[in-house]
């Protein structure tokens, strides 16, 4: 029986969060098993926002770089009333000073994950098995027996620990029978996607629009190649059929409530999902591990899910990489746990709730008395530079960093 210390770390899941922990830890020189059940990368067109304290978290592995090979600069962002008689804009140069990625970075989800990949085959010894799907693991002390079944062929796999970054619906954290704790919105996120270019309006690259009948946010991507593509979203009756929902004359009405013009928009794409703010009761039992969205989901308002995803795997492959050398006790881990767990409440559920909840405020008055306010605190450099620590998860992470 082979010793701990040399068996793999075994990652479900082959998304961000997972290639992530797959990178940070064959960077280490560990060995590492990623099993991913679909039979290539995914194609997820709706997470794409960096920020600059995630930039600085994947540097390190030459992602960062690759990355701004073809993602937009996004040194400023607004909030909008949709009237737009108020706009209160933020400029992310004020903490040049404090970070080297002053600005966020907008690059798809799907544009990202085939970069980890390519730097973690060339770079490292990990494997990668696609249409490989966990179905389940058996801990036995100082080892995991990780079952897998590819093409209807059942197989197991010894590891010394099992990290489940295997999406929402995730199959290690239903296995580990843990609480998904909080609760679905009831409305659904419409996502549509045109090359016309919302920048002649006044828009920033990054704009989210408030509104008591119905808030939008956009956000400008890159496509294959100018003028690239602008993301709106907006939100949906959860009672109306998908159908109806992305209806082509449906979705037309939205954009021209957005933007009104003459011409009719070109589509490039549309899609509806539906949107959740959970976090897992317990991120670890035993030797297997939760990150990502298996342990956590949020709305995107804001651009907190993605990188919070980034943040945990950089922080357990940290913590990890020690345990599996013998440099530390396994106890570890549940300082991850802590200071991950804790970052995902206090600010990551905290201020996308917020963010929704501003955006979609009823009350015209109130809304009316916050837009002021946003557009006095962008007009502060003082208050300006602690509202951009806060809503760059900088001040979440320094907080998290102090758990112990």
């Amino acid at each position: 029986m082979p010793a701990p210390e040399s068996l793999p770390v075994v990652v479900a899941g082959a998304g961000p969060t997972g290639l992530m922990c797959a990178l940070a830890l064959g960077k280490q020189g560990i060995p590492v098993i990623v099993c991913e059940a679909e039979p290539g990368l995914t194609h997820d067109l709706r997470a794409g926002s960096f920020h600059p304290p995630t930039q600085e978290m994947m540097a390190p592995y030459g992602i960062t770089a690759r990355m701004h090979e073809t993602a937009l600069q996004v040194r400023h962002w607004q909030i909008r009333e949709r009237r737009g008689e108020l706009v209160a804009q933020f400029d992310l140069g004020l903490l040049a000073d404090l970070t080297p990625y002053p600005y966020r970075l907008h690059l798809e989800q799907h544009r990202l994950t085939p970069l980890q990949l390519d730097i973690l085959r060339k770079e490292t010894g990990a494997h990668v098995h696609f249409s490989h799907r966990v179905t389940g693991f058996e801990q036995r002390g100082d080892r995991v027996l990780v079952q897998v079944e590819s093409d209807g062929v059942p197989s197991t796999l010894e590891a010394a620990w099992l990290i489940g970054a295997d999406g929402g619906r995730s199959v290690i954290r239903k296995l580990l029978a843990v609480e998904f704790e909080g609760f679905t919105w009831p409305e659904q996120f419409l996502v549509v996607s045109t090359p016309y270019d919302f920048a002649q309006h006044g828009f920033a690259m990054n704009a989210y629009v408030a509104d008591p009948i119905e808030w939008a946010a956009v956000f400008k991507v890159p496509d294959v190649g100018p003028p690239g593509l602008w993301r709106s979203a907006f939100p949906c009756d959860p009672e109306l059929p998908d159908d109806d929902l992305l209806d082509a004359e449906a979705v037309e009405r939205r954009m021209q409530g957005l933007v009104p013009r003459q011409e009719r928009y070109d589509i490039r794409y549309k899609s509806i999902y539906r949107v959740h703010q959970r976090v897992a009761s317990n991120w670890r039992v035993g030797r297997v591990v939760l990150a990502g969205d298996a342990a956590h989901l949020n709305n995107p308002l804001g651009g907190f899910g993605l990188n919070s995803g980034i943040h945990d795997a950089i922080n357990l492959a940290g913590k990890l990489g020690r345990v599996w050398r013998g440099e530390a006790d396994e106890s570890l881990l549940d300082r991850y746990v802590r200071q991950r767990r804790a970052a995902t409440i206090e600010q990551v559920q905290a201020m996308s709730i917020r963010n929704k909840r501003q955006l979609e405020e009823r009350d015209p008055r109130v809304q009316r008395e916050r837009m002021v306010e946003l557009v006095a605190i962008a007009s502060d450099a003082a208050r300006a530079r602690q509202h951009l620590l806060d809503t760059s998860m900088i001040s979440g992470l320094r907080r998290s960093q102090e758990v112990r």
